[in-house]
Formats: structure tokens, C-alpha cells, sequence
């Protein structure tokens, strides 16, 4: 039976221990990233939210952390993110190496922008 959260609190707790403080700082980061932002669970994992809006949605695996979907950018940006990038909507960060916390704010942030646009926010 899969298992389902009602809070993202829930979620962060039932992940192993060494998982948990990654994605706390993730959601740190990503809430500071997007002003105004809230947070929720959605397909049951943690979801930032702007105005009631899915901005980006993180969860945690056995052997790495996922951040859905995946915006568009500069070419720069698009350098960057290559080495995570494991489908067409999806970055993988691997458990067991630094977390790119500064690269999951840069996604969180324009993600937030491209729904600001699309819901003119």
C-alpha cells in the first residue's frame, strides 16, 4: 500500500534520518525562493505552492533527490543542470554527494516566475 501524508512535515519524517535535513534545507530554500510561497502535499509528495498554484514538487528516493518539473532557462542554466537531468520534467541530485541547494533555488525561482507570468501574479 503506498503510503499517504497529509503535511509535508509527515512526509520529511517518515524519510530516513540522514535524509531528513536535506530535505528540510531544500524546503528551506525553496520557500525563501518564491515569496509568498506555501507548502502542501500533492501526488503524495511535498509541493511549493504560490497563490494555490503547483510551483515545484520534491521528493526523496532510496538513492537520490527529485525536483519536478524542470524550467526553462539560459544556455548557462541549461549547463548546469544537464549532469542531473534524468528525463525531460525531472533532476536527480544523488544521495551521498553535496546537495546543489544554490541550483534547486535557481529552478524553484523560475518556475515561480513562469507561473507569475502564466497566472499574471
Amino acid at each position: 500500500m503506498a503510503e499517504h501524508f497529509d503535511t509535508v512535515d509527515e512526509y520529511i519524517a517518515s524519510r530516513p534520518d540522514e535524509v531528513r535535513p536535506i530535505l528540510q534545507e531544500i524546503r528551506r530554500r525553496a520557500l525563501a525562493a518564491v515569496p509568498g510561497a506555501g507548502d502542501r502535499i500533492s501526488y503524495g509528495i511535498p509541493t511549493i505552492t504560490l497563490d494555490g498554484h503547483y510551483v515545484v514538487y520534491f521528493a526523496a528516493w532510496k538513492h537520490h533527490i527529485s525536483v519536478y518539473p524542470v524550467p526553462v532557462g539560459d544556455e548557462d542554466f541549461e549547463r548546469e543542470i544537464a549532469p542531473f537531468r534524468a528525463a525531460k520534467g525531472t533532476l536527480k541530485f544523488p544521495l551521498g554527494k553535496p546537495m546543489p541547494y544554490e541550483l534547486i533555488e535557481k529552478v524553484a525561482t523560475l518556475l515561480a516566475e513562469r507561473e507569475r507570468q502564466r497566472g499574471g501574479y
